[in-house]
């Protein structure tokens, strides 16, 4: 199975080490026409507002809409904000509306405040406890009713689950955490 990895900006090359890893082939997406070509979609951590701008500039928002009516998008850290349904602090970032949060970006502090912790996750009532690194990591504010929390930290949101779509506050890919890659493209 063909996974897409938007490449406009971002760590894009470590998901597509996870998903090569995990037997699935990864694609690097620079233009919107090549969504076609997958089954799933990661929206990888970076900067927010120059991936919108990147997102727009590439004409991807409507394609990346459409896609995500279908098919899975695993979006961690600015991924996540881009999939989110509101942004209650930079109204330049705009975002696609995929994941029914709210999200603050760079919450838990400035690049130096970046940190790795052990974080408890619980799927379908199972428990994984995993490293994830934050660096300049969003906070998830509200939670729609059809969203489904799989992680706290310190008691805020880090781990969403949307229908078909996963969102995450932090890095798994940092970590060669594979279990978010494995619950959004099937393999879990």
């Amino acid at each position: 199975m063909k996974i897409g990895v938007l490449a406009l900006q971002g760590d894009y090359q470590k998901h597509s080490q996870i998903l090569s890893q995990l037997g699935l082939t990864p694609l690097l997406l620079r233009y919107p026409q090549q969504l076609q070509e997958v089954s799933g979609l990661i929206i990888p951590g970076g900067e927010s507002t120059t991936m919108r701008k990147l997102i727009d500039a590439n004409d991807f928002r409507q394609p990346l809409l459409a896609f995500a009516r279908r098919f899975p998008i695993l979006g961690t850290c600015a991924g996540l904000i881009m999939m989110s349904h509101l942004l209650d602090d930079d109204p330049r970032v705009n975002p696609l509306g995929i994941i029914d949060v709210t999200v603050t970006r760079n919450a838990y502090g400035r690049q130096l405040d970046s940190f790795l912790d052990e974080l408890e996750v619980n799927i379908d009532g199972k428990k994984h406890t995993i490293a994830a690194s934050f660096i300049r990591a969003p906070i998830i504010n509200v939670v729609g009713s059809d969203v489904e929390v799989l992680a706290h930290y310190h008691g805020e949101p880090v781990a969403v689950r949307h229908g078909r779509h996963v969102g995450l506050t932090f890095h798994p890919e940092l970590n060669d955490v594979t279990l978010f890659h494995q619950l959004t493209f099937g393999s879990y």
